[in-house]
């Protein structure tokens, strides 16, 4: 299995998962125009697409889904929640529904939904197996949850938020209610809480980090990299930073 970010944080988002005969993209908070590019700056080219996820209704989430979708030929998917939201939005009419609480499958990849706290409908993150190794795509969430630490503990490779560095965000140029909102229990993560994830759930599986959704304002990949080296106790090179403009690589689990 392996993983790949073609994009991360405020402006647009979309992560590749593949294994075997199967690669998903999910969430396209990106232009068409700028989709293809990144995709074929992986690799990639649209008919390699099996399949869109869609994690909430978000516009950084779903700009692009449904002109991707058309161009791909295949109806993304989302939560009963996320569809109705995003519905007459950026969401196409025929976007297929799945069941928050449950597993399911897309080809070569079993996909286990992770419901998340967030200001959105029925946000979800996800687990992806290929039968013998675990990525998990968790970004956009204001708090972590017991349900959460378990569905992490011993995964082979994780893609985590790490939104913003608390002092940043309180001495930055922010409006006041937008610096609630992120710091809030259904805004973001910020450097420590990540830090605390990383401390209590099993990782001695984890081959693969990547740290996403930094906040171009509030953190620096400095900053965010330095909190989850000292949770994990790891060399600072190892952790790898997803961002903006460049996304992140392939890495392999």
């Amino acid at each position: 299995m392996e993983f790949a970010l073609a994009a991360s944080g405020s402006r647009g988002n979309a992560t590749l998962i593949r294994a075997g005969r199967t690669t998903i993209m999910v969430d396209c908070g990106l232009s068409l125009k700028e989709c293809e590019r990144r995709l074929q700056r992986l690799g990639l080219e649209f008919d390699d697409l099996d399949a869109l996820l869609i994690t909430h209704e978000h516009g950084d989430h779903i700009a692009g889904a449904a002109r991707l979708s058309q161009r791909c030929g295949f109806a993304p998917w989302a939560s009963a929640g996320t569809r109705g939201a995003g519905h007459g939005r950026k969401l196409p009419e025929a976007t297929r529904v799945f069941d928050s609480h449950a597993a399911f499958s897309v080809g070569d990849l079993h996909i286990q939904p992770v419901i998340v706290p967030h200001d959105a409908a029925e946000p979800t993150q996800f687990v992806f197996s290929d039968g013998d190794k675990r990525i998990a795509v968790v970004t956009d969430l204001g708090h972590c949850t017991p349900f959460l630490e378990q569905a992490l503990n011993g995964i082979d490779g994780l893609v985590l938020e790490s939104n913003h560095d608390e002092r940043m965000l309180a001495e930055g140029a922010y409006p006041a209610r937008l610096k609630r909102r992120v710091a809030g229990e259904y805004g973001h993560l910020s450097n420590a809480q990540t830090a605390e994830l990383l401390a209590r759930i099993d990782t001695t599986r984890l081959q693969r980090l990547a740290l996403a959704h930094l906040s171009e304002q509030n953190n620096t990949p400095a900053l965010a990299r330095a909190s989850a080296t000292a949770a994990l106790g790891c060399e600072a090179d190892w952790i790898r930073i997803a961002t903006q403009d460049e996304g992140l690589n392939w890495q392999m689990v």
